[in-house]
């Protein structure tokens, strides 16, 4: 039960209007975010407008600033420009969302100076500048902005973001400028699509990097970037308008022979309810995928393509070809939902079988965990122990876990190989960890029936002393 004295807003509130107002006033003194803070919550009693006011005071105090904001810093700055967003959204929005969202553009629009002067390495600046960002897209379909304003807003956004603080503006302004403003941006961003002017005498440009075909030029890099962030703009437009020919139409079809490109495509031919072309679209890099063997979206949004054109059993073969590849679950998963009864619980225990016998058990042992099929999981590893790679510790640690319960030999089998690993190589940061593994089956030992084979845990523990004794790093840590 809380007490008198517990910090909680019952407790406070009991103090008086009176008396908690002098207590802020003491604590915000040599406080300049506490004070702003304040100011905020003032303006915000008399209307929007008034908190507007005074954000964009402060919008442009930080913007003109130009000294260097260290990591010890940072976190106040952040929390300033967090208290000036959460302003714009709490008073500005519901009163005045054209205005919340200007204010939203201006914060945005400073992000670069912000970032040049700081030191964000924990990325508490950028998750502000992100928030603003979604807020941007929550605030504009509520505001009634001149939409060719709105447009050259976001054709500027996009070509000046150079700290990604417009990431995906494109597809989350979409609803807010409608069909007509994404004509007009994919429009201002065609203009700008023209062929690079010929190069200068190489003499007379200059040298930013040298690559395995040379130096790169400053020109040259400048060009090609923007191209890229042109066509990027571009395809997000054609997503946002629904317009699958014009994506495709993005890609020569030297491109289109990309197993990655022919992937996107035929993706979106397929949410387009166009299989046929799909199937088609994929074909063009279908030689590349097979030889290579490493596109999993070729491979995925092939199936999905076959499956939309009624071929379900190429696309159930393809599945099961996949599968037996990778051991991937979400390709057995799609296989087994297309079957009959009974013909589904066919198919999984012939998968499980496979997986068991996988030539990666690593590979395997995830599956087999993930699915889950713990009873053939504990199976493979009693069978296959000695192919387990100690370091895995990634994988066979929540293994472990999942099996100590019904197969705690299997979890202590999986234990003792990450105990070996760490011990055998001498990995003496891991000696805490395997320590502790080496109590884990201690403790498993009560619950195993039989060893059968393998050396119950007393021989275990004795044959880790006469191989490991001297390494007290390990034995303390028990």
């Amino acid at each position: 039960m809380a007490t008198s004295i517990t910090l909680n807003a019952k407790n406070l509130s009991a103090l008086g209007a009176d008396k908690l107002a002098e207590l802020l006033l003491d604590l915000a003194q040599g406080d300049a975010i506490m004070k702003r803070r304040l100011r905020l919550e003032l303006a915000g009693q008399q209307g929007g407008a008034n908190v507007a006011a005074e954000i964009r005071k402060r919008l442009i105090s930080i913007a003109r600033s130009k000294s260097f904001v260290d990591w010890r810093k940072v976190k106040a700055l952040a929390q300033d420009l967090e208290a000036q967003r959460s302003a714009i959204m709490t008073y500005v929005t519901p009163a005045q969302p054209d205005e919340a969202l200007e204010l939203l553009w201006r914060l945005l629009d400073m992000a670069p100076s912000v970032y040049e002067r700081c030191d964000d390495s924990n990325g508490a600046i950028g998750s502000v500048i992100g928030q603003a960002l979604e807020d941007i897209a929550q605030v504009a379909p509520l505001a009634t902005p001149d939409v060719a304003g709105m447009v050259n807003r976001i054709y500027d956004g996009v070509r000046t973001n150079d700290y990604g603080q417009f990431d995906n503006v494109i597809p989350m302004m979409a609803q807010a400028i409608g069909q007509g403003g994404l004509a007009l941006l994919k429009a201002k961003f065609e203009q700008h699509n023209a062929p690079p002017l010929a190069p200068a005498d190489n003499d007379t440009r200059k040298i930013i990097g040298i690559s395995a075909r040379g130096p790169v030029f400053e020109t040259d890099y400048t060009r090609q970037h923007l191209t890229l962030v042109i066509q990027s703009a571009l395809a997000d437009i054609a997503d946002a308008s629904g317009d699958v020919d014009g994506y495709a139409a993005l890609y020569a079809q030297a491109q289109r022979a990309n197993p990655a490109i022919a992937a996107r495509i035929a993706e979106r031919l397929v949410i387009a309810d166009r299989p046929t072309e799909a199937l088609a679209a994929l074909a063009v890099a279908q030689a590349q995928v097979h030889e290579a063997g490493r596109w999993p979206d070729w491979q995925r949004v092939r199936i999905d393509a076959l499956q939309a054109s009624g071929m379900i059993e190429d696309a159930q073969r393809e599945r099961w070809q996949v599968f037996e590849q990778t051991l991937q679950p979400q390709y057995l998963k799609a296989l087994i939902k297309q079957l009959p009864d009974f013909d589904d619980m066919e198919a999984e225990a012939k998968a499980l079988a496979y997986a068991g016998r996988f030539p990666d058990v690593h590979r395997a042992l995830s599956f087999l965990v993930e699915w889950p099929a713990l009873d053939e999981a504990a199976r493979m590893i009693l069978e296959r122990h000695l192919e387990l790679d100690g370091d895995h510790y990634g994988l066979l640690t929540p293994a472990a876990d999942a099996l100590e319960e019904r197969h705690p030999l299997a979890a202590t089998l999986l234990l003792r190989a990450m105990i070996d690993f760490s011990l055998n190589t001498a990995r003496f940061k891991r000696y805490p960890h395997a320590a502790r593994h080496l109590r884990t089956c201690a403790h498993l030992a009560g619950k195993i029936g039989a060893f059968g084979d393998y050396a119950d845990h007393p021989s275990y523990e004795s044959s880790l002393r006469a191989r490991h004794g001297r390494k007290s790093g390990f034995w303390d840590a028990r």
